[in-house]
C-alpha cells in the first residue's frame, strides 16, 4: 500500500462502500472514514480486506493520508450533514484541495457551496451519481459540475470508474459550472419518475383491463426489452413479473400499492414551474405517487365512487402493440420535456450544457439507460440548436407511427375507467405542442376583463399590449403587462 491515497471518501453506506471498491478495482488507493467508526472497522476487515483501502478514524487522519491536491468525496445524506462536513474539512485542507459531494443534492445548494468553498481557496464538485448499488460497484453514470479547475484533477478517477458504452466511451464528462451537475442529475431523476409511472400504467392496463397474469406480462416485457423499448427499467420489470413468493404466486401482487419518494422528482417539477416549462409528464408522475400514498382514503372512496365496469372486447394482441406504442411515444415526450427544461436552465444560469454528451452519460450505468439515448446524441449532433427533440426527424417519425395506437390506448383506458395520468398527459402535451393556435386568447381576454392585465393582438407586432373596457364601466388604466 502506498504512503498516501489517491482519494478519500466519507460515508460508508451502500453507495459509498461500492464506489470505494470500484475505485480500488481500477487501481486507485482509497482512504475511508465514517462518523460511526465501527463501520470503518467492519468495512476494512470485511469487503475491503486485503485491498488498497485504508481505514481512518478521524477527519484529520483522513486528510493527512491523501496525496496533494487532496480529493475528499462525501457520500452522505443531502442537506445539513453536507454543510457540516464542509465546515469540518475546510480548516484541514489547503488551497487547491477538492471537496466532492456525490449525494442527491438540490442544485441551488451546490451553487451556494461552490461559491463558499472557492472563497476559502479550495475547489468544489457537486456530482450526480446514478446506477444504484450495482452501478456504484460496477460502473455508474457520473455527472460532475462545480469548479472547472477541479475537473482535470478528478477526471482520471471518475472516468475510470464510470460505466462504459460499447465503444468504450465513459458515461461521465464535465457538465458545467456550479450546480450544473446536480441539476442534470435532478432532471435524470425526474425522467426516472416519469419512466416508472409510464411502465406502471402499462402494467395497470394489462392487468385490470386485459386480465393478464404476471407470467403473461413477463413475456410482454421480455419482448419489449428486445425492441425499441430496450432499457434498464423495462428489463427489471420483466424480472419482477417473473419473481415468485414462497407460495409460488407473483410477489409483485402482494406488495402494498403506495409509492414513496425522496424529493428529486418534486424538485424537477417545481423548477419547471419556476422556469415556465411545461414538464407535464414528470409532474403527473410525482402527483401519482402522492395519490398512491392516500391508500386508506382510496379504499374508502372505492366503496363510494363508482366508475364504468372494465371490459375489453377488441383484439388483445393488437392492443398490447398499441400499449407498446403509447409507452414508447410517452417516454420520448418525457425526455423531450426534460431536455427543454435543461435548455431553459442553461439560459437562466449561464451554463454551457452539451446535450448530446448528456445523453451519452445516460447510456450506461444509470437507471434511465435505454437504447434510444444514442438517437438523442445523434439528434443534437445533427442540430445543436434543436429546440425540442420531437422536431428531430427520427423522433417525428416515431410519433407518426405511434399516434394511432397511443390514442387508442388513452381512449380505451378513459372509457374503461383505468387511470393513465402520465400516458394521457404526454399525448395532451404532444397535441398542444403541435397546435398552431391554442385557446389562450380567451384566457387573456378573461384576465383583461377582470384584472386589466392586457393582451397582445394577432394583427399587431409582438410586444404591443392592449386593454379593453369590456363592461363600459371600467377606465382606460391597465395593470402591468404579463410575463410569458
Amino acid at each position: 500500500m502506498k504512503p498516501l491515497s489517491d482519494i478519500g471518501l466519507i460515508g460508508l453506506a451502500v453507495m459509498g462502500e461500492n464506489l470505494v471498491l470500484n475505485m480500488e478495482s481500477k487501481g486507485f488507493q482509497v482512504s475511508v472514514f465514517n462518523r460511526t467508526t465501527e463501520k470503518v472497522d467492519n468495512f476494512v476487515n470485511g469487503r475491503a480486506k486485503g485491498k488498497n483501502i485504508k481505514g481512518t478514524y478521524s477527519l484529520e487522519e483522513l486528510v493527512k493520508s491523501l496525496e496533494r491536491p487532496r480529493k475528499v468525496m462525501l457520500m452522505i445524506k443531502a442537506g445539513s450533514a453536507v454543510d457540516a462536513s464542509i465546515e469540518s474539512l475546510i480548516p484541514l485542507l489547503e488551497p487547491g484541495d477538492i471537496i466532492i459531494d456525490g449525494g442527491n443534492t438540490h442544485y441551488p445548494d451546490t451553487d451556494r457551496r461552490t461559491a463558499y468553498v472557492e472563497s476559502k481557496g479550495l475547489l468544489y464538485i457537486g456530482t450526480g451519481v446514478s446506477g444504484g448499488e450495482e452501478g456504484a460497484l460496477l460502473g455508474p453514470s457520473i455527472m460532475p459540475g462545480g469548479s472547472p479547475k477541479a475537473w482535470p484533477l478528478v477526471k482520471p478517477i471518475f472516468q475510470s470508474i464510470a460505466a462504459k458504452v460499447d465503444d468504450g466511451t465513459p458515461c461521465c464528462d464535465w457538465v458545467g459550472e456550479n450546480g450544473a451537475g446536480h441539476f442534470v442529475k435532478m432532471v435524470h431523476n425526474g425522467i426516472e419518475y416519469g419512466d416508472m409511472q409510464l411502465i406502471n400504467e402499462a402494467y395497470h392496463i394489462m392487468k385490470d383491463l386485459l386480465g393478464m397474469s404476471a407470467d403473461e406480462m413477463h413475456q410482454v416485457f421480455k419482448e419489449w426489452n428486445e425492441g425499441p423499448l430496450d432499457s434498464y427499467l423495462i428489463e427489471i420489470t420483466r424480472d419482477i413479473m417473473a419473481f415468485k413468493d414462497k407460495d409460488g404466486s407473483a410477489l409483485v401482487e402482494k406488495i402494498l400499492d403506495t409509492a414513496g419518494q425522496k424529493g428529486t422528482g418534486k424538485w424537477t417539477a417545481v423548477t419547471a414551474l419556476d422556469l415556465g416549462i411545461p414538464l407535464t409528464l414528470i409532474g403527473e408522475a410525482v402527483f401519482s405517487r402522492c395519490l398512491s400514498a392516500q391508500k386508506e382514503e382510496r379504499v374508502i372512496a372505492s366503496k363510494v365512487l363508482k366508475g364504468p365496469k372494465s371490459e375489453f372486447k377488441g383484439d388483445k394482441k393488437q392492443f398490447i402493440k398499441d400499449i407498446e406504442s403509447a409507452l414508447y411515444a410517452s417516454k420520448l415526450v418525457s425526455y423531450a420535456q426534460g431536455y427543454v427544461l435543461m435548455a431553459a436552465a442553461a439560459k437562466e444560469f449561464g451554463w454551457n450544457l452539451n446535450y448530446g454528451d448528456i445523453a451519452l452519460m445516460w447510456r450506461g450505468g444509470c437507471i434511465i439507460r435505454s437504447a434510444f439515448l444514442g438517437k438523442i446524441k445523434q439528434a443534437f449532433d445533427n442540430n445543436k440548436s434543436l429546440s425540442n427533440l420531437l422536431l428531430d426527424p427520427f423522433f417525428k417519425d416515431v410519433m407518426d407511427k405511434a399516434q394511432q395506437g397511443w390514442r387508442n390506448v388513452v381512449a380505451t383506458a378513459v372509457i374503461n375507467g383505468i387511470p393513465t395520468p402520465a400516458i394521457a398527459t404526454a399525448l395532451n402535451y404532444f397535441d398542444g405542442y403541435r397546435s398552431e393556435r391554442l385557446p389562450a386568447n380567451l384566457l387573456q381576454a378573461q384576465r383583461d376583463y377582470f384584472g386589466a392585465h392586457t393582451y397582445e393582438r394577432i394583427d399587431r407586432p409582438r410586444g404591443e399590449f392592449f386593454h379593453t373596457n369590456w363592461t363600459g364601466r371600467g377606465g382606460t388604466t391597465a395593470s402591468t403587462t404579463y410575463n410569458v
